[in-house]
This record gives structure tokens, sequence and C-alpha cells, in this order.
């Protein structure tokens, strides 16, 4: 898979360093299930992906969703193991689920409307 860095161009900082690009089926189907956690500057960016499921995984996470211009739509911080979410259209249609780990919506400031960029 595929690995980038992601910035957050709005609030000029760094989101995580290495982001995964879940970019088929196997790989988006996969995601995160068989983790026993995500460490804070990882992630998994599904592409496409307006929802994602916890079920059958072993720790939270936040997730953010963006447009196909990377933009901030909606923002699912601390998502429990068992929820589902469907992405909001806040900031434009959502394209991409990205996954992190919980607690970086709040330490990296991420907002609706915020510009990620893939480095």
């Amino acid at each position: 898979m595929k690995t980038v860095r992601l910035w957050n161009a709005t609030r000029q900082k760094e989101v995580v360093a290495r982001c995964q690009i879940a970019d088929n089926f196997w790989t988006r189907g996969k995601g995160l299930l068989g983790r026993k956690e995500l460490p804070a500057d990882e992630g998994i960016l599904l592409v496409p992906g307006t929802s994602i499921h916890m079920f059958g995984m072993k720790f939270p996470i936040d997730a953010v969703f963006l447009t196909k211009e990377d933009i901030v739509t909606d923002l699912a911080p601390d998502l429990a193991i068992g929820k589902m979410h469907l992405a909001r259209a806040n900031a434009g249609k959502p394209y991409a689920a990205l996954e992190l780990a919980a607690g970086t919506i709040a330490r990296c400031g991420i907002e609706i409307g915020d510009q990620i960029e893939r480095r």
C-alpha cells in the first residue's frame, strides 16, 4: 500500500507522518481490522469512503471525512467500537474517510473546511 504524509495546510500542522492509502476493494475492506492499536503518527485513508463501521475493531478512532479536493467535510471524534458513521456534507460532498488514532482531531485542531495535503 502507498504511504503519504498528511499536512493540514489551513492550520500549518502535520496530521500524521505515515498514512496508508487504501484505494481498492481489498485494502478498504480490511482497513484497520486485525490491528491492536493505531499509533498517533499513523493513519489510513479509505478512497472512496463515505461511511465507516467499527465492527470487529479493538480500539476507538477519530474519523475525518474529505471531499475529492481533500477539504474536511465531517468529523467523527472518538468513534467507539461497534458504532457506524455516515459522513455529512458540511463543506462539500464526502469522498474519502481518514481514520486516525483517537484524540488526533483535538490534538491537531482539525476543523470542518480545513485543507489537507498529501505529501
